[in-house]
């Protein structure tokens, strides 16, 4: 059995990263005394979009980082692409809070659009065997 160490790692900081956002979620809620739902907060509910967004995204891209790297087509640029998508993950989840970093909630929606969009391309080059 292969090791995969670039999805493990990959893994690893995707799961850091949700416990991250579950946090800033939880500081919200107790800050505001909201247990359940959003009550209309919109700091909450940003915050709840941001980890949404994260759990809808993160899986595509540790499938395809995961099955280009068992295909031994993934090296050296692999674990660059895929510490690029946790880095614009992470702006995401800053940028979603808006004020003066507004900006990261941009660059991390571009990053994950352009590294899913480029895993998604190599992945099917692989299948067919262009790649």
């Amino acid at each position: 059995m292969e090791l995969l160490p670039v999805t493990l790692a990959t893994a690893g900081a995707a799961a850091i990263l949700n416990i991250w956002l579950m946090l800033r979620i939880g500081a919200v809620r107790q800050a505001e005394k909201i247990s359940i739902g959003d009550e209309d907060n919109e700091n909450l509910i940003r915050r709840m979009r941001a980890q949404a967004n994260f759990v809808e995204n993160a899986p595509f891209a540790l499938i395809l980082i995961g099955a280009i790297e068992l295909s031994g087509r993934g090296d050296p640029w692999l674990a660059w692409v895929a510490g690029l998508f946790i880095i614009g993950r992470i702006a995401h989840g800053f940028g979603m809070d808006g004020g003066s970093f507004q900006v990261g909630r941009v660059i991390g929606t571009v990053v994950s659009m352009l590294t899913l969009l480029g895993l998604a391309i190599v992945a099917a080059l692989i299948a067919g065997r262009v790649m």
